[in-house]
């Protein structure tokens, strides 16, 4: 059981050997407690960890909201809103993911946030992708129309909805793929 008052190597034993749903069980309820701020970010980092390997998302996403909070500099703030918004679009979240995005973009420097959009935009692209790589059609349809509304150029909104099309077609909405392929 981790306690208030064990140090960072302390906690690293104590977790090592259990199993992901007891150690966010354990890691959760000691971040309730209000530990110390090194120590509640470190347990944090390790929960957000596991959230990701275990496909939690929107818990994850939740928890990055939480380490935005007790950041304390500017860079840990927009990294934390990045994976924010990167953990909100694979969990489907898209309008969660677009408010975590304006506040990474609000707090990050001006030469930081034409990369930072350069990168959720790719995100979204490789999401996508991905989402069609393993036959999820259904997302893979939701991601691209909400790229659709990004700003992307023109030659890369043709081949989204090309995309697009083809997806349409394979899950049988006939009048969208008929509308789709009209714009093409």
């Amino acid at each position: 059981m981790l306690r208030k008052e064990m140090t960072k190597v302390e906690i690293e034993k104590e977790l090592s050997g259990k199993g992901d749903y007891v150690l966010i069980d354990n890691m959760t309820r000691f971040l309730k407690e209000n530990p110390p701020l090194d120590i509640k970010k470190f347990v944090s980092l390790k929960l957000v960890e596991i959230y990701e390997k275990r496909a939690m998302f929107g818990d994850a996403a939740e928890l990055y909201s939480r380490l935005v909070e007790i950041a304390l500099n500017n860079s840990d703030k927009v990294n934390y809103l990045t994976k924010q918004t990167e953990c909100y679009v694979r969990a489907g979240f898209f309008d969660k993911a677009d408010l975590a995005l304006k506040r990474a973009v609000a707090e990050a420097s001006i030469a930081e946030r034409a990369k930072i959009t350069m990168s959720i935009k790719e995100f979204y692209k490789k999401q996508a992708q991905m989402y069609e790589k393993e036959k999820r059609r259904n997302n893979a349809m939701k991601t691209y129309e909400k790229m659709l509304t990004m700003n992307f150029s023109e030659a890369e909104k043709m081949e989204i909805n090309q995309k697009l099309a083809g997806i349409y077609k394979e899950l049988g909405l006939v009048e969208r793929y008929m509308s789709t392929e009209r714009k093409l």
